[in-house]
């Protein structure tokens, strides 16, 4: 049977359940917060990260994928800290999250840079699929890249080419951040499939912040998963909008090339707390069982697709993949001393 690893331990993919699949616990801006500890209690915040994933487990949710990757404050020990106090599965990521410029630490490291030497990025995703994140023994379940531009910057390209070597070697999936705005889903997809990446192990992340069925179209036609991942993200599309592309992309036999989640974290210090309610007054793990899925039914989409959307697509995401991404047994790890 398929197992899946967790924040604590193993799984069988057929038992994920319900999942989220786009989601953050935190995301912080590590050096600032190392520093400064913007807004952060660590008792109080785990203590509130617990009881938002209960609220989510009451709703139905399952299984969670946290795909904060490097770049956005990933530290694992804490969510595996939140992880033995939550009846809901979280799923970790590796990968390096940048738009424009490489991190230095990349950036002067492997073939073609100042230093030379091996390539780093890609042993790392590597190392922290199959033998664990850090010394936690936390297995990443997924690859996350990602694309803002309306064209792929040096720094992008390269991640995406690391990521479909991690992938490769190991046969996890790859999730991404995009910009459906602009239109760049096909070019990430692109490069990945002419990097041999098997299109249907990826998700186009994002996907559902467009009105634009042709694009999507595309996308589902070059045999990817779509990510409509932002519900309850209402200043950039509303909820009506993105209620209304799911149903139509159902309604022409779709459902099997999407997923859905909110892109939704219990913290981030790039938003001031106060002004969460005010600017994402829905922007919760619970959004999509309390209201999205009630409305999806008011437009003719089935239990079935629902079903199909949250628990067998992502199933047969990880479950294709887990032969290969072996490892370590994962062990429980607790808290080490604070740092985002």
């Amino acid at each position: 049977m398929s197992t899946v690893p967790t924040a604590r331990g193993s799984v069988p993919a057929a038992e994920l359940g319900p999942t989220l699949m786009h989601e953050h616990i935190f995301v912080l801006s590590s050096e600032l917060q190392q520093n400064y500890q913007l807004d952060w209690d660590e008792e109080e915040r785990v203590a509130d990260a617990v009881a938002r994933l209960q609220a989510a487990y009451q709703r139905g949710v399952r299984t969670v994928v946290d795909v904060t990757a490097l770049g956005q404050g990933r530290y694992i020990p804490r969510i595996a800290r939140i992880a033995a106090q939550s009846p809901v599965n979280i799923l970790v990521a590796t990968g390096v999250y940048a738009y424009r410029e490489m991190p230095p630490y990349f950036f002067y490291q492997g073939p073609g840079t100042l230093f030379g030497g091996p390539d780093p990025m890609t042993e790392m995703f590597i190392r922290d699929i199959t033998e664990g994140i850090g010394d936690t023994g936390v297995r990443a379940a997924v690859i996350k890249a990602a694309h803002e531009d309306p064209e792929l910057s040096p720094a992008t390209e390269e991640i995406l080419r690391a990521s479909a070597r991690a992938h490769l070697a190991t046969g996890v999936p790859i999730t991404t951040h995009t910009n459906s705005v602009v239109g760049n889903g096909n070019q990430v997809l692109d490069l990945l499939v002419a990097e041999g990446v098997d299109p249907s192990r990826v998700i186009i992340g994002h996907s559902g912040d467009t009105e634009d069925v042709d694009y999507l179209l595309r996308l589902i036609d070059g045999g990817c998963y779509l990510g409509m991942d932002r519900f309850g993200m209402d200043p950039i599309a509303s909820l009506e909008q993105r209620i209304a592309i799911v149903a139509e992309l159902v309604r022409r036999g779709h459902a099997d090339r999407m997923v859905l989640s909110h892109d939704t974290c219990c913290f981030i210090d790039y938003l001031a707390a106060d002004r969460r309610p005010e600017l994402f007054p829905r922007w919760e793990y619970t959004h999509i069982h309390d209201d999205v899925i009630p409305a999806l039914r008011r437009l003719g989409v089935t239990d079935a697709d629902v079903h199909t959307m949250l628990v067998e697509n992502p199933r047969r995401i990880f479950a294709d993949g887990a032969e290969s991404a072996t490892g370590p047994a994962q062990g429980l790890v607790t808290a080490g001393p604070d740092a985002p």
